[in-house]
């Protein structure tokens, strides 16, 4: 099909070596992959977690993948779509910002399903993450999605599919089919963004992996997809995201000097939606100051677009009712770093969501857009708290860079710290110590089947 966007893709999947990538790379994806793992076990009884392993108990596999957590093996779709709800239901795991935010470590799940289920090493298994991160990260810088209604999980079909691909040893035009396949269903709407959030929001891109993991399977076997999916007639770039320049980015395979995307990307400090995190981070900094926080007159948050816009532009964001809708909530977020000092799974319990105390900060907290933010953004994401008292006193508190993003990396130990804050509840700190030495060790690993019994919970 000459150079279309999905050859070059197929091609980049096909031929890029383990000895192509530098070190920080190889460390970066040992962290991605602890920090995911964490994610999940912190996510463990939550609603769509129990669901999707409800389902996924009725369906078995002789070559299966694991469901984290269990001994049982489902089909690797199915096992990529439970996984996936589990390690995103937190809006715990990295992000990347661009023209499209994105959660490119939701491609992990897919990754180590068909890893396992294909018998892949552990060096396969990194390369198969550092193409997931190329191709999503890169399409996010292509052209933002959720303008035109559309959400971000959309990319994530195409990169699911590739890293699947390359786990399952495809070759150029079969990867490239396998492309197609998940491109041409793809479209994933907006709305699981907006308003009153539910489930499904920590669902979509573990729908978009499943699927992205099926269209591998089916490519495997010889099924051909659409083609050219992004530049035909009636495709990807004309019909859902308009006339777009994809190609540039992927028209060089990165080389060993390149700087992969998954470096560009930042690990949350903040179980909220990531456009927060410097909020919270600010809001604690000023807790310190503030005696009695019931003296809290109002609270002016500056922030910069995407912000306003994603977690700060509805009615229903200074009344959250579910959890899904409160950690992407600005107002609520502050409200409750200022009230509670701390920002922990307490923060969204059902009985918080409903305190009238808190509440009543909630109604208190005023957005307002800055323009010099707003300039900055993606490379600082920053946010300015103005706390002002009952008796006139003002206290302010700027933060550009929150803690775990790309230009202010959290620590390796305070991601092992994070981890076993969200996995010792499941497996006990000398499991989850385990846990962590065997991830650190992933690519001398010649299966990573080897993980899931150190992550079974028993209790």
């Amino acid at each position: 099909m000459g150079n279309t966007l999905a050859t070059r893709m197929a091609e980049y999947c096909v031929g890029l070596r383990y000895e192509d990538l530098p070190a920080t790379v190889v460390h970066e994806v040992k962290r991605r992959l602890l920090d995911s793992i964490g994610c999940a076990m912190g996510a463990w009884d939550a609603e769509p977690s129990v669901v999707g392993r409800n389902i996924a108990k009725t369906l078995s596999a002789d070559r299966g993948a694991t469901i984290i957590g269990t001994r049982h093996n489902a089909p690797a779709d199915w096992a990529a779509f439970v996984n996936g709800c589990m390690v995103r239901y937190l809006d715990y795991n990295d992000t990347y910002l661009s023209k499209e935010p994105a959660h490119p470590s939701d491609n992990i799940p897919p990754s180590l399903a068909v890893a396992e289920a294909r018998g892949a090493s552990g060096r396969e298994f990194i390369c198969a993450v550092v193409i997931a991160y190329e191709i999503q990260c890169r399409l996010c810088d292509a052209a933002s999605l959720r303008a035109i209604g559309w959400d971000h999980v959309t990319y994530g079909a195409f990169s699911s599919a590739l890293a699947a691909s390359r786990l399952t040893g495809l070759d150029v035009e079969r990867t490239r089919q396998a492309v197609n396949i998940a491109g041409v269903r793809s479209a994933a709407l907006r709305q699981s963004r907006v308003g009153e959030l539910s489930h499904w929001k920590g669902c979509a891109f573990a729908d978009a992996a499943r699927h992205g993991v099926f269209a591998a399977m089916l490519a495997r076997e010889g099924m051909t997809g659409p083609s050219p999916i992004f530049e035909g007639e009636k495709g990807f770039e004309k019909l859902v995201s308009g006339p777009l320049v994809l190609g540039g980015p992927f028209a060089e395979i990165p080389d060993r000097s390149a700087e992969c995307m998954i470096c560009n990307t930042s690990i949350k400090c903040w179980p909220v939606e990531y456009h927060a995190q410097s909020a919270v981070d600010a809001a604690l900094q000023l807790r310190r100051e503030i005696a009695n926080v019931d003296q809290i007159e109002s609270v002016l948050v500056a922030s910069h677009d995407a912000a306003v816009d994603i977690i700060g532009s509805e009615p229903a964001k200074w009344s959250p009712a579910t959890r899904e809708t409160a950690d992407h909530s600005l107002p609520y977020i502050v409200a409750a770093a200022l009230a509670d000092g701390e920002m922990t799974e307490r923060q969204f319990a059902p009985e918080r969501l409903r305190d009238p105390s808190l509440l009543k900060l909630v109604q208190r907290v005023k957005l307002v857009r800055n323009r010099e933010l707003s300039a900055a953004y993606p490379g600082a994401v920053g946010n300015i708290l103005t706390v002002t008292l009952t008796n006139g006193q003002m206290f302010t508190r700027r933060v550009d860079h929150a803690c775990g993003h790309a230009r202010n990396p959290m620590s390796d130990e305070l991601l092992e710290l994070k981890f076993h804050t969200l996995a010792d509840r499941r497996l006990g700190a000398t499991r989850a110590s385990q846990v962590i030495d065997w991830i650190r060790n992933v690519d001398q690993a010649a299966g990573v089947g080897e993980l899931f019994p150190l992550v079974e919970v028993t209790a």
